[in-house]
């Protein structure tokens, strides 16, 4: 199938840099109209590069040698040789082309590694069989994706192209993670066995206390992430739902249980899978929506979030790295969005539900990942609009009567197949810090405080709490009592006394980062 070789002046809002001609997939998007973002896209150049290839802007340019043909087979060959493997892309191409053209392209070399792994992907994404023979019982197995380059699951060999299926997922949901150096520093950090290790050295009583404040920042968090101050007992209800992560296995009437503790009411809000679109964005004048991100449509919820499920279940069982399990799921669960609301404090409860149930995190515990994401709220929402955003010239739609969205095309495939490499990064930094920076300092922390307390009251005799609060009011000033304080709750006390009060509290705490960086 002979594809046409004239580039345009633009891609996808990119200009093409002069002197090349799109090539893989790129080439493949532009030429059979294909619905899908190349995210990041390669062209040939007419000359020699210097080194094979360089980077200009948005683009990665190929020296003239790799664009020898302009054949269907060419480009997929060069796409799948040369560039980061895309279902979502594949899907929609092996959908576009005639079967008759991908049959050609086995049969050119049949044995060939990329013609196998193209073969089997063909029948994996579409669900169609390609009229060709089963491959000699033989010939060599080779691994669907090269682990050197992606993380993988436990292979399963497809007898038929003799090919191991190592992907994270199934047909129906599959992410891909690519093994890039912040991700394996990140792995070989053993943070799992580090927040072990720093519990290990510390009293039952005070990790107790310890997991229960983590708890309650991370609850409070993950509702401010979403602008939201709720009532202490509904804090403290989510809070209970996020301390039980990962007892009970993941599935859709799980995700309908926690719905129903995080809606309190459900006068206006459906729990459970959504019945109707839902758009993230603003709205204009006459409250007609204005989308920066579509979810999926309501019809496709089943199957993708069954899908979802399926694809955790693998992983875990495969034994991936469980920070990499948590991202996947989490990550593909908001991009879905299956919740008319909540989708975001879910999303960010599935963290946790990995990391627990896969015993990332110690016994009892949760680590505050929603109080690290708020400290950085702007990367996490550039890691989402990363993903999301070029996905939106691809949702064809409508506003509704309500002022809801429809969707007027077919999306599946959008939320079905996703590159997770740049979300999983940023998660783990999270835990990083979470296990280098905020356990260790949320122990000191106590250990400093119960201390000064002793000592407070070997001073002067007064309750525990009035204690306890004593030591925070003369932090919160900086080292000292405040005159409102002084007059108020502790007008008992005599000059003195609160002299030596303060130099305990400023002796205790010297030296104490007050916030994480």
């Amino acid at each position: 199938m002979l594809l046409d070789s004239e580039t345009p002046v633009s891609f996808q809002g990119h200009l093409v840099p002069s002197g090349t001609r799109l090539i893989g997939w790129s080439a493949l998007v532009h030429t059979l109209s294909i619905q899908a973002p190349v995210r990041r896209a390669c062209c040939v150049s007419v000359k020699h590069v210097s080194g094979s290839h360089r980077k200009e802007g948005n683009w990665t340019v190929f020296d003239k040698r790799y664009g020898s043909g302009h054949e269907f087979g060419d480009h997929l060959t060069f796409a799948l040789r040369h560039e980061d493997i895309d279902l979502l892309i594949l899907k929609r191409v092996f959908d576009a082309v005639p079967q008759t053209v991908v049959e050609d392209f086995v049969r050119a070399t049949p044995t060939g590694t990329l013609a196998r792994r193209a073969w089997y992907l063909y029948e994996f994404l579409t669900g169609r069989a390609l009229d060709l023979p089963d491959t000699a019982g033989d010939l060599t197995a080779v691994d669907l994706l090269p682990s050197d380059g992606y993380f993988t699951g436990k292979s399963v060999l497809s007898k038929r192209h003799r090919v191991r299926n190592n992907l994270l997922g199934t047909e129906k949901f599959c992410p891909v993670i690519r093994r890039t150096e912040a991700l394996e520093s990140f792995i070989h950090l053993n943070l799992s066995e580090k927040a072990k290790e720093i519990v290990g050295k510390v009293g039952a009583h005070l990790i107790a206390r310890a997991a229960s404040f983590m708890l309650l920042a991370d609850s409070r968090a993950s509702f401010e992430i979403e602008g939201e101050r709720p009532p202490r007992n509904r804090l403290e209800r989510w809070g209970h739902a996020v301390s039980q992560a990962g007892k009970n296995p993941l599935s859709l009437e799980e995700i309908v249980r926690l719905h129903g503790i995080l809606i309190a009411d459900t006068r206006f809000v459906h729990v459970g899978l959504r019945p109707d679109g839902v758009f993230l964005g603003d709205r204009d004048t006459e409250n007609n929506p204005l989308p920066e991100f579509i979810g999926a449509r309501q019809e496709d919820l089943p199957d993708l979030v069954a899908g979802m499920i399926a694809a955790n279940n693998r992983m875990g069982n495969d034994g991936l790295d469980p920070v990499l399990q948590a991202a996947a799921t989490a990550f593909g669960f908001v991009y879905i969005h299956p919740l008319q609301d909540g989708n975001g404090r879910l999303h960010r409860y599935l963290f946790h539900h990995v990391l627990a149930e896969r015993k990332f995190t110690p016994p009892g515990m949760v680590f505050p990942v929603s109080s690290v994401i708020f400290d950085r709220i702007d990367q996490y929402r550039e890691t989402l609009q990363g993903h999301s955003r070029p996905l939106m010239e691809f949702i064809d739609w409508r506003a509704t009567a309500d002022h809801n969205v429809e969707v007027l095309n077919d999306t599946a495939d959008l939320y079905r197949y996703f590159d997770c490499t740049d979300a999983t990064e940023f998660l783990f930094a999270c835990v990083q810090r979470t296990v280098e920076h905020d356990l260790p300092r949320e122990i000191e922390y106590l250990r400093r405080n119960d201390k000064a307390v002793r000592r407070i009251m070997d001073v002067v005799e007064m309750p525990d709490r009035l204690a306890q609060n004593l030591v925070m009011f003369i932090r919160q000033n900086k080292g000292t009592l405040s005159k409102k304080r002084r007059q108020k709750e502790f007008a008992a006390l005599k000059d003195g006394e609160v002299l030596s009060l303060e130099k305990i509290v400023q002796d205790e705490f010297e030296g104490f980062e007050d916030k994480g960086s």
